[in-house]
């Protein structure tokens, strides 16, 4: 796609946007990576939870991922997944090794292009399925990249919907910010304090890893004369910005205020609170766009404490609850916020893609959203509804902080059923 009609698309569609949050020991409360994301997607798209265990698989086997396939590995992690319902990958999701991935749309200089590749949101779940540290599943997702290259409609729309991504990725001890443009791509290490990433470019000079023709490729399309010190953000982000990304602006610098004012004191409370901030617009509430999915993971860097993974799987983190997940054996499946599959006739199976609609909601997305139409049209309710569903995470964030300072012991299965069980009494209190 050509530059000038890039940017006629993307003035003509609605700001849309993502967040995702880090905070490391001395930021931290505790000595805890705290991660969190929301995920900002079309209004009405249905985001589902999801767990695939550990698994082996055939050598030379292949997996079909959104749109492609791929060279399977011979093992996968277990992984827990928030996702569009209609895509293979995922928006964000952690593994049984501690690892938290989330991605955000960015445009840069660097063409999108219209054919069909692997999606950031592919990129995500592969590297949670085969990376057991965050920057082992970075050289996994820049490997994938660099073979298969990013690409394909990300709105299940006919209308084609096309961004590069970049992701934040965490486990117990570091994280990483991993941009890129096309099929280049520059990583920085976070070793601590608090980082944050919105629809945009944030590594300049600091960059701990990059594609090994970066450099090269920014000198041969005119955009850096090799001299003096290289910036990724400057050589590569577009000069003319489009809208969504310059909302973007105000909202990286919303969050990094809100980081820097919590510094020393960063709970996954915090970052819930933060994830839920409609005044900064990282709570999103727009006719064309919402916050569809929130998460909030806990990663003790003590090995001996369980990592503890919180998600919401119904949209608007503000009238939300986060449920926690830890990952031991027996998980059970979660039915309740797992969306109808429609095989074969699905309209991402049909080609042209996207030409017809279905009805992805779950059980939880449908109880949630006659609760927000409720709470919408009386203001009683709504104060009712919004005080006992506080009064629920209050609940859970303190059985959680207790089970991991050791005065609260719960059974394997009853860790196996933790999240299944705080979504049964999540419908209670919507019935």
């Amino acid at each position: 796609m050509k530059m000038d009609k890039m940017d006629d698309l993307h003035s003509c569609v609605p700001p849309s946007s993502c967040d995702c949050f880090v905070s490391l020991p001395p930021a931290s409360a505790a000595r805890e990576v705290i991660f969190g994301k929301n995920s900002d997607r079309p209004k009405d798209e249905v985001q589902e939870v999801v767990y695939f265990p550990a698994e082996c698989h055939a050598k030379g086997t292949k997996v079909q991922c959104t749109y492609i396939e791929v060279d399977q590995v011979e093992r996968t992690h277990a992984v827990i997944l928030s996702r569009p319902a209609w895509l293979w990958g995922a928006e964000m999701g952690a593994n049984e090794h501690g690892v938290c991935i989330g991605n955000e749309g960015v445009w840069t200089k660097e063409s999108v292009g219209e054919e069909e590749a692997l999606l950031g949101m592919d990129l995500v779940r592969l590297g949670l399925e085969r990376g057991t540290t965050a920057h082992e599943a970075l050289q996994v997702i820049t490997a994938l990249l660099e073979h298969y290259g990013q690409g394909g409609s990300c709105k299940e729309e006919p209308t084609p919907f096309i961004y590069h991504n970049t992701f934040l990725l965490a486990d117990r001890m570091e994280a990483w910010i991993l941009e890129t443009a096309g099929r280049f791509w520059a990583a920085q290490r976070i070793r601590e304090g608090a980082r944050n990433i919105s629809n945009q470019l944030s590594i300049g000079t600091e960059i701990t890893a990059e594609h090994k023709g970066l450099r090269q490729h920014a000198q041969k399309q005119g955009w850096w004369s090799g001299e003096g010190e290289f910036s990724f953000t400057e050589v590569f982000s577009l000069i003319h910005q489009p809208v969504r990304m310059e909302a973007a602006k105000a909202r990286y610098c919303t969050g990094q205020q809100l980081l820097h004012k919590h510094s020393g004191q960063i709970t996954a409370e915090t970052i819930m609170g933060i994830l839920s901030d409609k005044s900064s617009g990282i709570c999103v509430d727009s006719e064309g766009f919402s916050t569809t999915g929130s998460m909030v993971s806990i990663l003790p860097q003590d090995p001996h404490l369980p990592c503890i993974h919180f998600f919401t799987a119904t949209p608007d983190p503000s009238r939300s609850i986060f449920k926690p997940f830890i990952f031991v054996p027996n998980i059970p499946s979660f039915p309740q916020v797992k969306s109808p599959s429609f095989g074969d006739e699905d309209p991402i199976r049909e080609n042209p893609r996207f030409q017809s609609r279905v009805d992805r909601r779950h059980d939880l997305y449908r109880q949630h959203q006659l609760v927000l139409e409720v709470m919408d049209r009386d203001q009683h309710e709504n104060r009712r509804l919004q005080e006992a569903m506080q009064k629920f995470q209050q609940q859970t964030l303190e059985r959680m902080k207790n089970l991991l300072a050791g005065s609260l012991t719960l059974k394997p299965q009853e860790l196996a059923d933790l999240f299944c069980n705080s979504v049964e009494r999540e419908l209670k209190l919507y019935k």
